[in-house]
C-alpha cells in the first residue's frame, strides 16, 4: 500500500510540519543526532529503573519485558481534541445505559434495536447481574476507546473495552520521561496536563460507593504479580494511595466485604477489580479460581460493595455487539454518533460471510471475544496459507468472527534501527463514569514497530508514545 494513502500526523503532504507539530519540529531539525541519541539512551535507561515493564504469555525465555518506548510524541490540535471529547463522552453514556437496560428491562432488546440472542447467548453476559442496581446505574467506570485515524484524518472507533482496560500507567510515565527530557518544549507550548489522572480515579471510585457510605475504604485487586499488568496494578494503587491486595487478602462475612490487616479485619466498600468475571468469586462462577473471595456476589448483589468495573460489562465490549453503538446512542440518547464506527461485517449473516470469504486478502478478521491482536487475520499481510487456515476456523463457527476493512491508520514518525521512520498508531483515552464523565486529555498511543505492521498491541512488539493536546 502507498505511504500517501496514510495520514501523516506530524507532516502534511508538502513535507513541512503541520502547525501543531512546528515546536517538535524545529527541535528535530536543530538538535544533533548524538544529542537525540542521548535522550533515547536516557529514556530506556529511566524506564529500565522504573520497572515499566509487561509480561508476554507463552514466552518460554522469561515473561517480563521492557515496554518500547518512543520520544516521538503523537500531537492533537487542542480543537481536534474538543469533539473527540463529546464524541467519547456520548458514547460512554450509550453504553453504560445499554448495561443497565439488558439487566433490567431490556427495552432495546424488545425494541429490535439489538438482536437479542446476541445478548442473551453471549459467553459475557451475566444473569447473576439481572436486577442488581448498581450505584448511579455506572457499570463501565473505567473505559478504554481505541480510536484510529484514517487517511481522511479523521477519527473513528476501533473497539471499547469496559472490563479491565489496561495501559494507563504508560500514559503517565511517558508523560514524566518527556517532560523530564524535553522541559524546553513544556516551556514552551500549552500541553496540556495528563497527571491528575489518579486523582480523577480515585475521586469516581469514591462517588461509586454504596449508597450512605461517605467516606469509602477502597482497595484495588490484582490477579497477582505474574499478571501482565501488574506493574500497574501495583502503580496505581500507590499513586491513589489505597491498598493493592489479591483475593486471598479479602473475606466476606454477613454479605460484607473485609480486608485482612495487621489491626484486624477492615470492612472494603469499593473494589476496583482487575480480574476477569470468572475468577473473581469461586461461589458464582469458576468454581476452580484461586484468585477471586467466596462469597463476594453475595455482597454485592446485597449493595454492600461496589465492584468496579461492575461484572457483565463485557457483553457491551464483546466486537459482536460493537457494530450496534451507534443505535444505542439513537436510542439512549435521541443523538446522532459524534464518532464513526468502522464498517464491520457479522460473520453469522450469510451475505456478509460470503463476502469475507471472498475478500479475505482486503480485510482484518477478529475473534468477536479476542484481545491483545491475538488470534486475528490481517488479510493484506497474510499467506495464501495462512487465509486457508483461518477460513477452516471461521467456517466451522462463523458466529464466533467479525470482520473490517483493512483501515490505512496514520502513521506518526517514530525512530527505529535505521532512523525515524513512519509507523502506524492508535490512540486509547481513558474515560472516567461516575457523576459526570471526566477524562484526561488525550491518552496512550500505541505505535506497530514493525514496518507495514498495523497490530500496535505491547504484545506483539507494539511500543508507547507520549500523547500531546497542544492548544
Amino acid at each position: 500500500m502507498a505511504l500517501k494513502k496514510f495520514f501523516n500526523e506530524m507532516y502534511s503532504d508538502d513535507g513541512k510540519a503541520r502547525p501543531h507539530y512546528e515546536a517538535f519540529g524545529d527541535w528535530l531539525t536543530n538538535t544533533p543526532p548524538e544529542k537525540i541519541t542521548q535522550n533515547r539512551q536516557a529514556a530506556d535507561l529511566l524506564f529500565h529503573r522504573v520497572g515499566i515493564t509487561f509480561a508476554v504469555y507463552g514466552e518460554a525465555t522469561g515473561t517480563e519485558r521492557l515496554i518500547p518506548f518512543d520520544i516521538v510524541p503523537h500531537v492533537i490540535p487542542g480543537k481536534q481534541w474538543e469533539q473527540v471529547s463529546k464524541g467519547l463522552k456520548q458514547r460512554v453514556t450509550a453504553l453504560n445505559a445499554f448495561l443497565h437496560d439488558i439487566y433490567h428491562e431490556q427495552n432495546i432488546l424488545r425494541a429490535g434495536k439489538v438482536p437479542a440472542h446476541k445478548v442473551i447467548k453471549n459467553s459475557q453476559f451475566r444473569p447473576e447481574m439481572i436486577g442488581i442496581n448498581v450505584p448511579g446505574g455506572i457499570y463501565a467506570h473505567v473505559a478504554g476507546i481505541d480510536l484510529v485515524k484514517d487517511f481522511d484524518g479523521e477519527y473513528y472507533v476501533l473497539e471499547d473495552n469496559l472490563r479491565t482496560p489496561s495501559g494507563v500507567s504508560y500514559l503517565l510515565e511517558n508523560r514524566k520521561m518527556m517532560m523530564r527530557l524535553f522541559p524546553e518544549l513544556f516551556a514552551q507550548q500549552r500541553i496540556r496536563p495528563v497527571d491528575h489522572y489518579p486523582d480523577l480515579l480515585l475521586e469516581t471510585l469514591r462517588n461509586a460507593a454504596p449508597v450512605g457510605i461517605d467516606n469509602p475504604t477502597i482497595v484495588l485487586m490484582t490477579p497477582g504479580n505474574f499478571n501482565s499488568a501488574y506493574f500497574e496494578h501495583a502503580f496505581l494503587a500507590q499513586q491513589m494511595g489505597i491498598e493493592l491486595v489479591e483475593g486471598v487478602d479479602l473475606f466476606v462475612q454477613e454479605d460484607t466485604v473485609f480486608m485482612r490487616t495487621t489491626q484486624g479485619p477492615q470492612k472494603v466498600d469499593v473494589i476496583y477489580r482487575r480480574i476477569d468475571d470468572d475468577f473473581i468469586d469461586p461461589e458464582a462462577f469458576r468454581k476452580d479460581s484461586m484468585l477471586g473471595v467466596p462469597g463476594l456476589m453475595r455482597a454485592y448483589r446485597a449493595g454492600r460493595v461496589t465492584l468496579a468495573n461492575a461484572v457483565g460489562t463485557g457483553v457491551a465490549d464483546d466486537k459482536s455487539m460493537y457494530p450496534y453503538v451507534p443505535d444505542m446512542i439513537r436510542f439512549y440518547l435521541d443523538e446522532e454518533p459524534i464518532l464513526k464506527n468502522v464498517h464491520t461485517y457479522m460473520l453469522d449473516d450469510k451475505k456478509d460471510l460470503d463476502y469475507v470469504l471472498a475478500n479475505m486478502q482486503d480485510l482484518v478478521i477478529k475473534e468477536a471475544q479476542g484481545s491483545g491482536g491475538y488470534n486475528m487475520l490481517v488479510g493484506p499481510t497474510s499467506t495464501k496459507e495462512e487465509r486457508e487456515r483461518y477460513k477452516q476456523r471461521v467456517l466451522d463457527a462463523p458466529e464466533r468472527f467479525i470482520a473490517q476493512p483493512t483501515l490505512s491508520l496514520s502513521v506518526c514518525p517514530t525512530f527505529v534501527d535505521k532512523g525515524l521512520a513512519p509507523r502506524h498508531i492508535d490512540l486509547r483515552p481513558y474515560v472516567l463514569s461516575g457523576k459526570n464523565v471526566s477524562f484526561v486529555p488525550g491518552g496512550l498511543t500505541r505505535v506497530a514497530l514493525r514496518e507495514g505492521s498495523l497490530v500496535v498491541n505491547s504484545s506483539q512488539g507494539g511500543g508507547v508514545k507520549d500523547t500531546w493536546i497542544v492548544d
